[in-house]
């Protein structure tokens, strides 16, 4: 007997499935990434992204349609990481969208709501790429709207819709030359597939675990580091999402910090028009809770003993944390609101200060390594008392989350400079002068990106050939803004043809950032060798400190 419909309860399972399926996968989908780096992160992007919205859905115990589109929306959109991320919770915005108000799908519905699904993502993205994820959502789209005017069978639409978004995957690397030399499909187009397939897995009835584990806290392989219960101020992690059931203004906000802070520390409170998210370290969880009570329902609650469970380590990291965070809020309440702050994203400490001293007020720890969630650059927003906020993306795959916080944002105006690399992010804050109008900073700041020519310099973590260069493993790759221009098998010999492939007649400056795990000495033998090849070019080292990259390499 046909299924024709899916209730919420079915819906929710689905939507579990789905995010367990894509968990299950994203290493092999990160493995998919064009580019043979180190930090392929496109499974982990849109795991991160589904997980957010998959806590919130797993917590509802009795769903009604309504109740899931607003978790799964609410969910992704804030948990968005890189560009698939984005697109994948622009997705589920669209689809969430148009089921919110029935108690059941049908064939037609759901063919609706792919349908808005695939025009809403395609919306959010300024130049839409084929194929992409964006590719195979619409072939997907299309195909369940043709059989929607065929049969009421949901098992057969959905069948035959995956199948053939299977099909415009297996397209894609003739849709995109760089796939087809690479020998992969689309990442992200596989990610929505895998998605697709946990979903109707659980329509099926097939048996999964649908349990989303929590976040918890990272802990050391020593057992026996347990912090001293007297060294903790605060003793419960205590964290919540109130649902809110009236108004929460501005001063709501303010008032619930304050009283957060006469309780505990490391207060995080962030709200938008449906939900306030609340971390605070207490001594008195109930006291925290019953707060959140008076403004709605709570979900996704979660109370850890921190004398008990917390090993020495982990305490000292979480402190140094928290005082990174305290450092950064270089702005009192009290103090006026200026005209202009900053927002940059960064990955190293020697990046990071040198962003602060050109007046960055609020570092995001990220890049391309960790890509940061809409949520984390609104709670970066929050911090900066600012009417106009610029945010320094400073990678293209976070660009997306960034914009999509900046149309979130409500108290205050938000721009985001489009820069893909960090010495475009440093070139942009130099460009910066603050007695010039909004309009022409910003119009300097994006000048400056296009003089610009950046180069990374990494390891290859598989075997494959770009722009008929042949890449083995553990190869020294050169990367340029655009493709890998040099490779070989020694970082300095590398980095300096990497350097010759950016120097042209017009270069007067170049700036070398050395990562993590060159030393000094190596880094000084290398800019040597490089003033010497360009005694003309004015050359400057800086200790970046940046993961996975040995160098990054600016040229202007």
């Amino acid at each position: 007997m046909a299924v024709t419909t899916i209730d919420a309860k079915m819906l929710q399972k689905m939507f579990l499935a789905g995010a367990k399926n894509l968990e299950n996968n994203k290493e092999w989908i990160n493995e998919l990434n064009v580019f043979p780096v180190p930090d392929g992160d496109t499974g982990t992007n849109m795991t991160l992204t589904i997980l957010s919205a998959a806590k919130e859905v797993s917590a509802i115990e009795k769903p009604t349609m309504a109740e899931l589109a607003k978790a799964i929306s609410g969910g992704s959109l804030r948990g968005a990481r890189g560009n698939s991320g984005v697109i994948l919770s622009q997705l589920f915005r669209g689809f969430t969208r148009e089921i919110s108000n029935y108690d059941v799908i049908d064939a037609p519905i759901l063919a609706a709501a792919v349908s808005r699904a695939v025009d809403t993502a395609y919306k959010a993205v300024m130049k839409p790429k084929e194929g992409t994820i964006l590719t195979v959502a619409k072939g997907a789209a299309e195909k369940a709207l043709e059989l929607s005017a065929q049969t009421n069978d949901l098992e057969e639409i959905i069948r035959k819709t995956i199948e053939h978004a299977e099909y415009v995957l297996s397209k894609t690397p003739d849709m995109l030359p760089v796939l087809k030399q690479a020998g992969v499909v689309d990442s992200g187009g596989q990610g929505l597939v895998i998605v697709l397939k946990g979903a109707f897995d659980a329509f099926l009835g097939k048996e999964i675990d649908f349990e989303i584990a929590p976040k918890t806290a990272v802990r050391t392989a020593d057992t026996d580091a347990v912090q001293e219960e007297a060294d903790i101020r605060f003793g419960y992690c205590t964290e919540f999402i109130v649902m809110l059931e009236k108004t929460f203004t501005e001063k709501d906000e303010a008032a619930f910090k304050a009283y957060l802070e006469s309780i505990g520390d490391s207060i995080v409170c962030v709200a938008d028009e449906e939900i306030v998210k609340i971390h605070v370290h207490t001594n008195d969880p109930g006291l925290a809770i019953q707060k959140g009570l008076s403004y709605g329902s709570l979900t996704s609650m979660k109370i850890d003993n921190m004398r008990e469970e917390h090993h020495e380590k982990v305490i000292k990291d979480a402190e140094k944390q928290a005082a990174a965070v305290k450092e950064q809020k270089s702005v009192q309440p009290k103090e006026p609101e200026k005209e202009f702050g900053f927002i940059s994203v960064s990955a190293g400490e020697g990046l990071s200060e040198i962003f602060k001293g050109l007046g960055v007020e609020y570092i995001i720890e990220g890049g391309q390594t960790m890509n940061p969630s809409t949520e984390d650059m609104l709670e970066a927003i929050a911090q900066v008392n600012a009417k106009t906020v610029f945010i320094l993306p400073n990678n293209s795959n976070i660009i997306l989350a960034a914009t999509q916080a900046a149309t979130i944002e409500e108290k205050k105006n938000v721009v985001v400079v489009p820069t893909k690399t960090v010495p475009q992010g440093i070139a942009a804050m130099i460009n910066f002068e603050m007695n010039k109008s909004l309009e022409d900073n910003l119009n300097d700041m994006k000048a400056a990106l296009s003089n610009v020519k950046t180069g990374q310099v990494t390891y290859a973590v598989r075997d494959t050939v770009i722009d008929d260069k042949e890449i083995k493993e553990n190869d020294i790759m050169g990367i340029g803004d655009k493709t890998i221009l040099a490779v070989g098998k020694d970082i300095a010999e590398t980095t300096i043809e990497l350097i010759d492939q950016l120097v042209d007649e017009e270069s007067e400056f170049i700036s070398i950032y050395y990562g993590a795990d060159v030393t000094e000495e190596d880094a000084e033998a290398l800019m040597s060798q490089v003033e010497e090849t360009y005694p003309d070019i004015e050359i400057a080292l800086e200790k970046g400190a940046q993961p996975i990259y040995y160098y990054i390499i600016s040229v202007e």
